[in-house]
């Protein structure tokens, strides 16, 4: 930044330099017209002639010298203020990326991805533009004025305020003229932002709208959501149209006086022609920064209608953060709910009510119960990504809120009812929780989740590229992905919820005899709405509405003769 001042002033040292010697030269060759008139013809008028040349032929030099530095100084500006631009760029990315990373799951669930997105490149990209072309700009234009005025002061004061009269019209049009313009900014970023949203969310929901026929419909509503972007935005360009007309017009006045007032200072004896020129040349040399000034200014309002959006989220702070004494344990696997309760604060659903159960190190649950009763919202509880609203959790005797929250999270594998891969290979996204890439360990996982032989069938194996959420694999494919990516992280803590729903049942049987022998010694926690047979449970929960049903063992439960037993024996008819 420094630096690219100094190359600002520099340059602009070069830029007021010509007019200095353009009337010199001017000057010099107007007062010998008149003698080499009066000796032409003559050896002396052949040899004034020679000394006119000569003066302008050094001084043209001269001016061409001045324009070659000043070109280079130019070039030295924009390497350090364009470039230091481009590093804040880089700079605040990293920082939005990594602030989007630290925050809770419930910020995601009340904001659209479209807009996220927005902030991390429009808007940080409009900021940029402040720190870079503007700043530039800016100081150009005040370090050329401060020379240019200077100069044109010590030649005509009275010229210069009549040169001059014009320029604070100019700056309060353009000052008027922003106010309007920072409004109608802001305004349109937010309708961007929804642009964005609509966008993003019709790329990713495209399977649906094809098989609903919902192309046309999707076309329609994006162009409309659209129609009202353009016509936000083509307001705004009619309100920004009037910068440079008002330029034009401004300094075209400027450059009147200079030649009308100037004429006839000149005719007074009190300018000379020279100066005219010099006027002309600084009045030249004013016209871009100061048309610049609208354009300069729009970016100003525009990275700070920006800027605002970006500060909005990196002034939320997540809800979900570690203790000041946070402590690192080395789990055993030991889990024990007292009394919870929790309500979803993006919805008011209350999930869990007074919820108590004590898993011991190396037990296997299945928790058990219909769709919104409350079984994946333990598993959400229990990676912290929130907290309860009322009772506590204890993991190994120590209550969760205690726990350093990376080290807790490091040694849980969740599997998700959503199984979500990333754009990449399959090795990379089953190798998800390795620090290092262990091929042998990925192979070892994938055969576990009974996965291995549908890779090797792939275009390129282990190194195929899934596609955007996985979309090149079925469904039974990406599940048992996820499941291999949970596996090869060695968990004290494995929690699977509806994990085996889209496969069927001998591949299910078979990823549950390798989980056998896998679970040794680790706590597992199954979560599904139906009843695995051929699975021996420690202990089995049955929730509903938030609430535990009934708990114990399979034949326990079937001498209760209750819900579970009920449920067992339904679908044991169902399936022969």
């Amino acid at each position: 930044m420094l630096s690219g001042i100094l190359f600002v002033s520099i340059s602009n040292v070069f830029a007021v330099l010509p007019p200095v010697v353009v009337r010199n030269v001017l000057d010099q060759v107007y007062n010998n017209i008149s003698k080499y008139h009066q000796l032409a013809g003559t050896p002396a008028g052949t040899l004034l002639r020679s000394e006119v040349m000569k003066l302008v032929m050094l001084n043209g030099l001269l001016l061409l010298g001045f324009a070659l530095l000043r070109g280079i100084f130019m070039f030295f500006m924009r390497q350090t203020i364009i470039v230091m631009s481009r590093h804040i760029e880089y700079d605040q990315k990293n920082e939005v990326f990594g602030h989007y990373q630290g925050l809770s799951t419930a910020f995601y669930k009340t904001h659209a991805t479209g807009d996220l997105m927005s902030r991390i490149s429009e808007d940080v990209s409009r900021v940029r533009m402040y720190t870079g072309p503007a700043i530039m700009y800016g100081i150009n234009l005040v370090v050329l004025v401060i020379m240019s005025f200077y100069g044109m002061l010590r030649v005509s004061p009275s010229l210069t305020l009549y040169v001059v009269i014009p320029l604070p019209f100019l700056a309060w049009s353009i000052f008027y003229v922003n106010k309007i313009v920072n409004r109608k900014s802001e305004h349109i970023q937010a309708q961007l932002s929804d642009l964005t949203s609509q966008a993003q969310e019709s790329y990713s929901g495209i399977r649906v709208i094809k098989s609903f026929v919902q192309e046309q419909n999707a076309i329609r509503n994006f162009s409309k959501v659209s129609e009202t972007y353009r016509k936000s935005a083509t307001n705004l360009s009619l309100t920004e149209s009037i910068y440079f007309p008002a330029m034009n017009l401004f300094i075209g006045l400027s450059m009147l006086s200079t030649v009308l007032i100037g004429g006839w200072q000149a005719i007074q004896g009190h300018v000379t022609p020279g100066n005219i020129a010099e006027f002309v040349i600084y009045i030249n040399l004013l016209m871009f920064p100061i048309s610049a000034i609208g354009w300069t200014a729009n970016m100003i309002q525009r990275a700070a209608v920006s800027q605002r959006r970006i500060n909005e989220f990196l002034q939320t702070q997540p809800d979900i953060t570690n203790a000041a004494d946070a402590r690192d344990l080395k789990l055993s696997g030991r889990i024990e709910f007292k009394d919870v309760s929790f309500t979803y604060p993006h919805t008011g659903i209350k999930a869990l009510s007074n919820f108590s159960l004590v898993i011991e190190p190396g037990d296997r649950v299945a928790v058990i119960g219909k769709t919104g009763s409350g079984k994946s919202t333990l598993a959400h509880l229990l990676l912290r990504m929130y907290d309860v609203d009322s009772g506590e959790i204890l993991v190994d005797g120590v209550p969760i809120r205690s726990l350093n929250l990376q080290r807790l999270r490091d040694q849980i594998s969740y599997v998700p009812q959503d199984v979500f891969l990333f754009s990449d290979t399959v090795a990379n996204n089953i190798g998800l929780g390795q620090e290092h890439k262990d091929e042998a360990a990925i192979v070892d996982a994938a055969r576990m989740a009974v996965v291995d032989n549908d890779i090797r069938q792939l275009a390129e194996g282990y190194e195929t590229i899934t596609g955007e959420r996985g979309v090149m694999l079925s469904g039974g494919q990406k599940q048992r992905i996820s499941i291999a990516r949970a596996l090869i992280k060695s968990p004290a803590v494995l929690i699977m919820d509806e994990s085996l729903s889209a496969v069927d049942t001998r591949t299910e049987n078979a990823i549950q005899h390798n989980l056998d022998e896998y679970l040794v010694d680790r706590t597992a926690i199954v979560i599904t709405h139906r009843i695995f047979k051929t699975w021996n449970f420690d202990k089995i929960v049955v929730l509903d509405d938030g609430r535990i049903l009934e708990q114990g063992t399979h034949d326990s439960l079937m001498k209760l003769d209750g819900s579970y037993a009920k449920s067992y024996i339904y679908q044991t008819r169902v399936e022969e």
